[in-house]
């Protein structure tokens, strides 16, 4: 007998909030409201103004810093930079029209996601194990009405690189951006392609056999689940790239 709970899912506000107040930001430097130099308003202002909580600004400006947009200095605040001086963020070289780039990123993500599965299962607190239940809630629900899940996909990867409680990892996937979601970069005319059914039963179940493992605290079930959740990935996209080939 399993410890998944089904309930109405819930939104997902930390994931979107961030978005909402990175985009923000950058939307002001782009039209110069914060100029290469400038400070930007203080962690309590930007909390005030977006009506959020500190960890969510936080976790903006870290956004943005992995962007090369801004600069955090000790005691003085966080700065914009230049972005014709910033350094190329890694991974930005990756190129999503190719599959065999997509590949590159799932092997990555093996490596590195299935050791924090593991390290979930060992640290994870209530609420963090109650954020990845919630995320796969939404994953299941937004892939069952057939409506793009990438986005509620991330946010169960994210949540349980969260729950790691070592912030490295949720950075490492925050920094891969659109290249974590293989299928967001397989589109037609710019819109998610919806998944098979076969597929989205057999995602569920992977998803719902890593949370499973990291509610039972089996950090070795935990680890193998992940690495076979992305294995299968791996192995669809290589179908598809002998088909192409």
């Amino acid at each position: 007998m399993t410890k998944v709970t089904t309930h109405e899912p819930a939104p997902l506000p930390t994931t979107t909030l961030v978005v909402k107040v990175a985009d923000a930001l950058r939307a002001r430097m782009s039209k110069g409201h914060h100029k290469p130099g400038d400070r930007l308003p203080s962690e309590a202002q930007l909390t005030q103004e977006f009506g959020v909580s500190r960890t969510v600004v936080r976790e903006a400006i870290a956004a943005l810093r992995s962007d090369g947009l801004v600069e955090p200095r000790q005691g003085a605040g966080v700065f914009v930079l230049d972005p014709t001086l910033a350094t190329r963020r890694p991974f930005q070289n990756v190129d999503l029209a190719r599959v065999s780039s997509l590949i590159e990123m799932l092997e990555l993500r093996t490596a590195v996601e299935g050791d924090a599965a593991a390290l979930a299962a060992l640290r994870r607190s209530p609420g963090q194990e109650e954020k990845i239940i919630e995320a796969l809630d939404a994953f299941r629900t937004s892939s069952a009405e057939g409506r793009p899940s990438a986005e509620t996909d991330f946010a169960f990867h994210l949540a349980i690189a969260q729950a790691t409680n070592n912030p490295r990892f949720a950075e490492f996937l925050q920094m891969l951006g659109p290249t974590l979601i293989p299928r967001r970069a397989v589109t037609e005319n710019g819109v998610e392609t919806a998944l098979p059914l076969a597929d989205i039963e057999r995602l569920v179940d992977e998803h719902e056999a890593i949370l499973v493992a990291i509610q039972n605290g089996d950090e070795t079930l935990a680890r193998s689940a992940m690495r076979a959740h992305l294995k299968n990935s791996q192995a669809r996209y290589r179908a598809m790239l002998r088909v192409l080939r």
